[in-house]
């Protein structure tokens, strides 16, 4: 895996998670209590040995950058390992980054430096673990120019995705970016391969088909969008590398493209037997947490701290509360008499006696006056927070609620 250079695609506005974005970066925002979503694309590289990984961010990254400087110093430098965190800096033109394409170009100067034989182009807003030393064998047993990873998706859920058009020997025939009438799986006309936005590289192929990219005057830059489709015009060898276990049914993956998407990935890891499994020491999920202290849940005269299939992060403390089917993150205090339920709260969140919270997602840093209630009337929420589609309440970060 020596020859291989990682490019973690950390730039994105995310605004259709907006207010959840309003701070940070996509990549950045909390996840399932103790960890940013990028924290599972670095945990995969990492899991998966790989060690030369470049981080490019642009859109308001500072919280994203302290995280990783903060809590992924877990390569040697001495060894030529390295995990840096790259911004947009207009090296080629006055431009930012334009589209994932460009923001390779922009940096295809460390080619040079590090001379590899293949880039691996990763997204850092996904949820979902991934040897990628697995695809990048399979890359190489095709001799392929470029390796695609798709999973396969419901025909109907083709309008929120990349969908590749393949033969039945997994070349890829042709993209279309989010259509209405998708080409389907060869054989399955129930399914289609949605892109996952990661991508293998041959690097001298990448430089070419960059460089041509680049001067084309109404290209949007975008792998998807402009790159692969002139190369499968010009009958590049490109292959699928399908993401599935070994029965053929699709792995865990999610894109966390939506505010309801980011609700329900979250919920998904309280069933009773999530489909992505936290709790899996061979393939751990390394983030980066202060030193809280433990989680202390009390009795008080007012009720019991009872917590019924949650996650808890350390340094909570539930007093004679009623924790049911939520997370909660770091340092959140919970007074007596409060119920929490089907909700995702995040860091230190401070929430008032006998309150009541549910369907909702607190941001960082709120504090919920004592008998508030959250999600109990859609109406009088629409007025104060954010609602999203299917009606869970989001309270953006250290919002004033009166009483």
């Amino acid at each position: 895996m020596r020859d291989v250079l990682t490019f973690i695609l950390a730039g994105g506005r995310g605004e259709r998670l907006d207010p959840l974005t309003r701070d940070r970066t996509k990549p950045a925002v909390p996840f399932g209590g103790v960890y940013r979503i990028i924290d599972f694309t670095l945990s995969n590289c990492v899991n998966s040995g790989l060690r030369r990984i470049f981080v490019l961010t642009q859109y308001k990254s500072f919280s994203l950058q302290k995280h990783i400087l903060g809590g992924w110093d877990v390569v040697s430098s001495q060894l030529g390992e390295f995990i840096d965190v790259v911004p947009a800096q207009q090296r080629i033109s006055d431009d930012w980054y334009r589209g994932t394409a460009d923001a390779i170009y922009q940096n295809i100067y460390t080619f040079q430096d590090l001379d590899p034989k293949q880039i691996l182009i990763l997204a850092g807003d996904h949820v979902y673990k991934m040897n990628y030393e697995k695809m990048i064998a399979y890359h190489k047993e095709k001799n392929a120019d470029l390796t695609v990873a798709c999973v396969p998706m419901p025909k109907e859920t083709a309008k929120d995705f990349g969908v590749i058009e393949v033969d039945a020997q997994n070349r890829v025939l042709g993209f279309q970016e989010k259509p209405q009438e998708p080409k389907t799986i060869p054989g399955n006309p129930t399914r289609v391969l949605a892109s996952m936005g990661i991508y293998v590289f041959n690097k001298d192929v990448l430089v070419r088909e960059l460089e041509i990219d680049n001067q084309k005057a109404f290209s949007q830059h975008d792998f998807g969008r402009n790159v692969i489709p002139q190369m499968v015009k010009k009958n590049c060898n490109i292959y699928t590398y399908n993401f599935m276990d070994e029965k053929g049914s699709p792995l865990y993956w999610r894109d966390i493209g939506t505010r309801d998407a980011y609700y329900q990935s979250n919920m998904d890891l309280l069933k009773e037997k999530p489909d992505f499994n936290l709790y899996d020491r061979a393939w751990p999920m390394r983030n980066y947490q202060e030193p809280y202290p433990p989680i202390r849940i009390v009795n008080t005269t007012q009720g019991t701290g009872h917590v019924v299939n949650s996650m808890v992060s350390g340094g909570c403390v539930i007093e004679g509360a009623l924790i049911d089917h939520s997370i909660l993150s770091p340092g959140v205090k919970v007074k007596s008499g409060a119920e929490i339920k089907d909700s995702v709260i995040m860091e230190s969140v401070t929430i008032g006696e006998n309150a009541k919270i549910k369907n909702a997602i607190i941001d960082k840093e709120v504090i919920i006056p004592a008998n508030s209630q959250i999600g109990y009337n859609l109406e009088l929420d629409r007025e104060r927070f954010v609602l999203t589609t299917s009606g869970i309440v989001i309270v953006p970060k250290r919002t004033s609620i009166s009483r």
